[in-house]
């Protein structure tokens, strides 16, 4: 709720919530239209019932990644995901209609609301979205600096979804910086801050200047603070927008007097309450999925083969436990003792091992880890210590991601796929960052939910 690029995604919410939950409404009076005892006899606390119906099915579009910032899908694959997750919501409805019979609507009413709801949304998402990238409704950024800074952000965020929230209006250069950044986006240098900010309207002010010593004018960014422009600083801003730390980008001193790495007494009951809770709740839906793994695993391989492995892993403050995972490979993957990352169609990978991988099965007995403290249900992913102190040479401020518990799920895996490289390492540091910074209870719950979405399509499985 703090990045601005993401209002937008809590008015498409609350606008898609009031959708559903008025198509319920219009799907019960036209099935009991020209019936007005029916009507009246059925649609009994329907306030109620259409607000079950509607959240229901917004987490199963949460689960399906349908509110991220940076959505970048063809028409055919928003239409497949927003079927996905209606089969889901349908499926969590009818559960729902058990546990609380009163909610119950009727077949009819259901499946006829289903189908409203589902167009309904296809249609104002198309209209919203293309309201959304209109220039006029979106924040006009200018950069104050127009050198490698500059350009490394013009760079990385070149892509129309990466700039939903805002538009550059240009870049200001600096005496004596170079001029990186691309001609027709410079500014002329004889024109004040402050007469470029009421020309043309500017909401914020990003300062990207290559050397900052003695090179900022104070008193005019003082002046646009006054008239209620924000200021920020351009590795502040690149995190807000785009869901990352860039690396690049960053030197120790942003680090240190930023905010966030919330580690008060309070945030570590919450969270551990959080582990214990949601690890009981995933080990009584998922026991019969862990039975039925353990057996496949057995009848693959025979009697006497191990079903679960251990395996050393790094965890908070650089402290190794031992991770539990059920089989996946042959017993001789790693018979020489040195570790790999998996590779894409790994021979080592067994046919069960294949599938429980894909579905991220092999994670579950992680739980444990999870009850004993060494886990969290959130955080980055645990590596191997051989690996560890590999990337630790090559990657800086790779050591920062080991300040928290190492989780099941995690804010890198549903942004980025697997990573068998150092350079796809330095990557989802990028991501790991940024959830050890921004952690709260809320972004977990939702990491949680948008698991479903990695773990459906099969995103990063090798």
């Amino acid at each position: 709720m703090r990045r601005q690029s993401a209002r937008w995604l809590v008015m498409l919410g609350l606008c898609e919530l009031f959708i559903l939950a008025g198509s319920l409404n219009l799907a019960m009076h036209l099935r009991y239209f020209g019936k007005p005892d029916e009507l009246a006899e059925f649609s009994a606390h329907m306030p109620e019932r259409s607000l079950v119906f509607a959240i229901i099915l917004i987490v199963a579009m949460v689960a399906l990644g349908q509110y991220q910032s940076h959505i970048r899908m063809t028409r055919f694959g928003m239409v497949a995901h927003q079927a996905v997750a209606f089969v889901l919501g349908g499926f969590g409805i009818v559960v729902a209609y058990y546990v609380v019979p009163q909610a119950y609507v009727g077949r009819g009413v259901l499946a006829l609301a289903l189908l409203i709801a589902f167009l309904a949304l296809l249609t104002f998402r198309t209209l919203f979205m293309r309201l959304v990238e209109m220039e006029a409704l979106k924040r006009r950024v200018l950069f104050l600096g127009a050198g490698v800074r500059a350009s490394q952000f013009h760079n990385l965020m070149r892509r129309r979804s990466d700039r939903r929230g805002f538009n550059v209006v240009g870049y200001l250069p600096r005496a004596g910086e170079p001029i990186v950044v691309p001609d027709e986006r410079v500014m002329g240098p004889d024109i004040t801050l402050r007469q470029i900010v009421e020309d043309e309207r500017i909401d914020e002010v990003v300062v990207g200047v290559d050397d900052r010593r003695g090179h900022l004018p104070m008193d005019d960014l003082l002046e646009c603070r006054q008239l209620g422009i924000t200021v920020t600083e351009l590795t502040t801003f690149f995190e807000r927008e785009s869901g990352r730390v860039q690396l690049a980008l960053l030197d120790p001193s942003w680090l240190v007097f930023s905010g966030g790495f919330n580690a008060t007494p309070l945030r570590r009951l919450s969270k551990r309450s959080f582990d214990l809770i949601m690890a009981s709740v995933m080990m009584l839906l998922c026991w019969p999925l862990m039975l039925a793994t353990a057996l496949a695993i057995r009848m693959e391989s025979g009697a006497g083969q191990p079903i679960l492995y251990r395996q050393e892993r790094v965890g908070e403050r650089g402290r190794t436990f031992w991770l539990l995972k059920f089989r996946s490979m042959r017993t001789d993957a790693e018979i020489d003792g040195k570790a790999r990352w998996a590779t894409a169609n790994d021979d080592r990978v067994t046919r069960v091992g294949k599938i429980c991988r894909k579905l991220r099965l092999d994670e579950l007995p992680q739980l444990w880890n999870v009850f004993k403290g060494e886990m969290s249900i959130v955080g980055p992913r645990p590596e191997r210590p051989q690996l560890v102190a590999d990337l630790m040479n090559q990657i800086r401020y790779y050591s920062v991601r080991h300040c928290l518990k190492p989780g099941l799920a995690g804010w890198a895996q549903i942004s980025y796929p697997y990573g068998a490289t150092v350079e796809e390492a330095a990557e989802k540091l990028k991501y790991d960052l940024f959830y050890v910074k921004n952690h709260n209870l809320l972004f977990d719950l939702l990491i949680l939910i948008q698991t479903v979405e990695v773990v459906l399509f099969g995103r990063g499985a090798r």
